[in-house]
């Protein structure tokens, strides 16, 4: 459940226990991650050591977790603007690692008429892939019930921008909690984290990883040939295109390019696609 200073917090039945990791790890170079399922000698005062580390489903490194079921993408309509390509970079690097990821776009009862239109159409579009998208207002309790049911029997990670109220959420959905909320700073556009170790947390019935979220947005670990999988949209016209491998760049015949011209896709999907290619393309070697 936590791992802070060299032990580990492991939650069995309704106890938590101290652990200490077994020498072995360390030989091994594996390291207990929080929502690992492992196994553990109970030794004296509810301490022990961990044994066994079960196969892990995934594992991220920043926040450093593993089993993620799912990833709450939070972004806002306001302070901060609203970006697809915030969300979408989110969106890419949670498809790298096999996690389900769920949108929520919060502080809907700051925006204009204009901006709602705006932002609805963007709305529509991203459940057009298959995403769940859900809107949230500030004050509105009545949100806090249509939150919860995502959480049960889910171990989940939220991400999201700095002051686009993540920890606010969080400390509504278990005022228990108290996490720490900074303001966002104005001139930066960006907050200060103010979490230091992850933690997993019961959110309802499921668990959430309290952490800053993703402390990395770059595509470091990312293959040029598995990006336009991250974008379901074009995954599911990957047979489509005359050559095997396409990479909805240059190539005639391309099944992805087609459905962008006759808005199939969404242009400010396939535009961002094509930012992440360069960036990947452009990214230096590491050794």
């Amino acid at each position: 459940m936590k791992a802070l200073s060299g032990f580990y917090y492991v939650k069995s039945a309704d106890s938590v226990y101290q652990c200490r990791g077994r020498g072995l790890f360390r030989k091994k170079k594996l390291s207990p991650l929080v929502g690992d399922i492992v196994e553990f000698d109970i030794q004296e005062d509810n301490d022990g050591y961990i044994t066994s580390i079960h196969e892990r489903k995934n594992e991220l490194r920043r926040p450093a977790v593993a089993n993620v079921d799912q990833a709450i993408i939070v972004v806002s309509a306001k302070e901060p603007s609203f970006s697809t390509l915030l969300l979408d970079r989110f969106l890419v690097l949670v498809e790298a690692n096999d996690i389900q990821p769920i949108i929520f776009i919060s502080k809907m009862d700051k925006v204009s008429t204009e901006e709602l239109q705006e932002i609805t159409t963007y709305q529509e579009a991203y459940q057009a892939i298959g995403y769940q998208v859900e809107t949230l207002s500030v004050e509105k309790e009545i949100d806090l019930n249509k939150m919860a049911p995502y959480f049960s029997d889910k171990i989940s990670v939220i991400a999201g921008q700095s002051g686009v109220g993540k920890s606010s959420l969080l400390n509504k959905l278990n005022p228990a909690l108290s996490i720490e909320t900074n303001d966002i700073s104005l001139s930066l556009g960006r907050g200060k984290h103010t979490t230091r170790h992850v933690e997993l947390v019961a959110i309802g019935e499921g668990l959430v990883a309290d952490t800053p979220g993703f402390s990395s947005l770059e595509f470091d670990a990312l293959a040029l040939e598995g990006l336009s999988a991250c974008f379901p949209e074009m995954a599911a016209r990957q047979q489509d295109c005359k050559f095997r491998g396409c990479m909805h760049v240059n190539e005639p015949k391309c099944a992805v390019k087609q459905a962008v011209e006759v808005n199939e896709i969404a242009p400010f999907r396939y535009e961002h696609y094509l930012q992440f290619y360069q960036e990947i393309q452009n990214r230096k070697p590491r050794y």
